[in-house]
């Protein structure tokens, strides 16, 4: 079940409970504590699973015409189960309905780690196309994949 949370203590506990989970994608403390802390002022859907929550989706303006999936967690438990899906296309509803033409969201390339390559092929099959690599954002070790997608 995915729900559209509002109030913001709720979505810091939601998107802590779940990025601290997945280590593995939110190793860096500094850059997990922004997600969690920005999280309180973005859109934010979360999805529950067995009365608990399984996964969430955060999103962002970037551009009058662009929305971003700023962050997106779901439990290692639970991948391959249809949430990401679901919180996605809740998303991807959302952006139209507040008239964005576009949606984005940033990852690293593929390639680098097995990890992120997992998190290239969703966001492939949702229908993101490749759109840029920026080196320079998050280091060489880390190149930014930049997709993007039309909603219209």
């Amino acid at each position: 079940m995915i729900e559209q949370i509002k109030d913001k203590d709720t979505k810091k506990a939601i998107s802590r409970k779940i990025l601290e989970a997945l280590h593995d994608w939110f190793e860096v403390d500094e850059s997990r504590e922004k997600y969690i802390a920005e999280s309180a002022e973005q859109i934010f859907l979360a999805a529950k699973e067995n009365g608990e929550y399984a996964g969430f989706l955060c999103l962002k303006e970037t551009g009058k015409e662009t929305a971003e999936i700023a962050v997106m967690g779901v439990l290692k438990e639970f991948h391959r189960k249809g949430i990401g899906r679901s919180l996605f296309e809740g998303a991807k509803k959302i952006a139209r309905d507040e008239g964005y033409q576009f949606l984005q969201v940033k990852t690293v390339q593929m390639g680098v780690y097995d990890d992120y390559d997992e998190t290239n092929r969703f966001y492939l099959s949702c229908g993101f196309k490749e759109f840029e690599v920026i080196r320079e954002l998050w280091g060489e070790d880390n190149p930014c994949q930049i997709y993007v997608m039309s909603l219209v």
